[in-house]
């Protein structure tokens, strides 16, 4: 199945130099994807003794499950495009595809998490309720995950 579905936010991201066009490897993208498990799992075991570590755990997780479709793309997000060019291209792509509206959600997970490591006199502190609903959501993500690329159809993305 080519992703024609984000093709152009894809080259926009390319040409502003946040994403490159790397080698395809499913390798990587199954390091990634055990690394976002390997996150999710001992996050899940220090939400009450530390919601905010749980937290940037969660989000961590959820990007390099999202950085692993790109892998499979052959697609790498540059320093300059960073987390966010991850989060605009999946959620270009996949996002609302088959019930894949969780790629949406990446980037208010992202925003929650820059406030708890970046705070300020207004940012709320972390609670365990905000730590479950990053894991809730991390697991959504890896779970999407796993489903695209155990599809067999996602392609190396190619610019026209």
């Amino acid at each position: 199945m080519s992703w024609e579905r984000g093709r152009a936010e894809i080259e926009r991201l390319i040409t502003g130099g946040e994403l490159e066009q790397v080698a395809p490897s499913a390798d990587v993208a199954g390091r990634l994807l055990a690394d976002a498990i390997a996150h999710v799992d001992f996050a899940s075991t220090g939400v009450g003794d530390d919601p905010t570590g749980a937290l940037q755990l969660a989000y961590d997780a959820a990007r390099k499950a999202a950085a692993a479709l790109l892998a499979v793309q052959g697609l790498r997000a540059t320093t300059r495009g960073g987390h966010i060019a991850v989060i605009d291209a999946v959620r270009a792509q996949f996002n609302d595809r088959g019930g894949m509206e969780v790629f949406g959600r990446l980037n208010a997970l992202r925003r929650r998490r820059h406030r708890a490591e970046y705070p300020d006199e207004d940012s709320p502190e972390v609670d365990e309720e905000d730590a479950q609903q990053a894991l809730k959501t991390a697991k959504a993500v890896i779970d999407a995950t796993g489903r695209l690329i155990d599809s067999g159809r996602l392609e190396v993305f190619q610019t026209q």
